[in-house]
């Protein structure tokens, strides 16, 4: 196992200026992380392969490796000019993956108002014809893609499964997020158990959770269910993380783990507890 973080994690210090992305990565390098995911959200990398250049380098000279390269993308489209767009505009991106160096792409696959499993099996073959294409682009560099465990239309391990197996392409697997599923209300510790097998890469996020009678006020997002989720400090909410990471060490998995932090603390301060506390948790699984 190699543990790291997520750019997303440090994304307030990243919009409001405090940092840059390279700045990151050395803050990310002096908390003794192995690996920095990189995701552009709070800075622009789409046509900017200098930039790509210049993370894969100072990535290098900090003795951190750059995992993984996690982007939007959405084919749930009207038009065939538009999934052909979209298709031709994420294989750009696979260009920029291999840029900066990674083995590992997750890119989003759809997003929709109607959630409905009648209206995801309708489009799962659609879906998995655009997965697939870009799959097949990307082995041509050696890159795994993928796809997580978030947005709601494609979040339950269940449909992340019925999509893997419909891409049916060995690198295409999923990245497997351990506190998403909470979002469509599912278990998060028997949809890991149900996913482990098909990960290229582990997510670990915390939540705060309240039923849907209860209302919190500001803060908080509503699950698929309309339950109230807030995000916290890996290890501070009321996920049972140590139950998950039990089964992803005792699985085997040797690959990455991100820590992502999206909780209402100061962004630096929320990443560093949540990281120690994965590490402990990791050792005394």
């Amino acid at each position: 196992m190699r543990l790291g973080i997520s750019s997303y994690s440090l994304y307030q210090a990243l919009a409001s200026g405090e940092m840059d992305i390279l700045g990151v990565i050395d803050w990310v390098a002096e908390q003794g992380a192995e690996h920095i995911e990189i995701v552009p959200v709070g800075f622009q990398l789409a046509g900017n392969p200098e930039l790509a250049d210049a993370i894969r380098e100072k990535a290098a000279a900090r003795g951190i490796a750059v995992s993984n390269y996690a982007i939007g993308a959405n084919f749930a489209v009207e038009t065939e000019e538009a999934f052909r767009t979209e298709i031709e505009r994420v294989k750009s991106e696979v260009d920029l993956a291999a840029r900066l160096g990674v083995k590992l792409m997750r890119h989003d696959v759809a997003s929709s108002e109607d959630t409905s499993i009648g209206h995801f099996n309708r489009i799962l073959g659609r879906l998995a014809e655009a997965c697939g294409e870009i799959a097949d682009y990307a082995a041509g560099y050696g890159i795994t893609t993928s796809v997580e465990n978030h947005g709601y239309f494609v979040q339950a391990s269940d449909r992340v499964q019925a999509l893997i197996q419909a891409v049916n392409r060995p690198n295409y697997r999923t990245t497997l997020d351990v506190g998403n599923f909470v979002c469509v209300d599912e278990d998060p510790v028997a949809a890991v158990r149900n996913n482990l097998p098909y990960a290229s890469m582990v997510h670990v996020k915390d939540f705060y959770r309240r039923p849907s009678t209860w209302n919190p006020g500001e803060g908080w997002f509503r699950s698929a269910n309309g339950n109230y989720l807030r995000g916290a400090i890996a290890g501070h909410g009321d996920l049972n993380l140590a139950e998950s990471l039990r089964i992803i060490k005792q699985s085997g998995y040797a690959g990455y783990i991100s820590l992502e932090f999206e909780g209402l603390e100061e962004c630096k301060q929320g990443t560093s507890i949540g990281l120690a506390n994965v590490r402990r948790l990791w050792d005394e699984a």
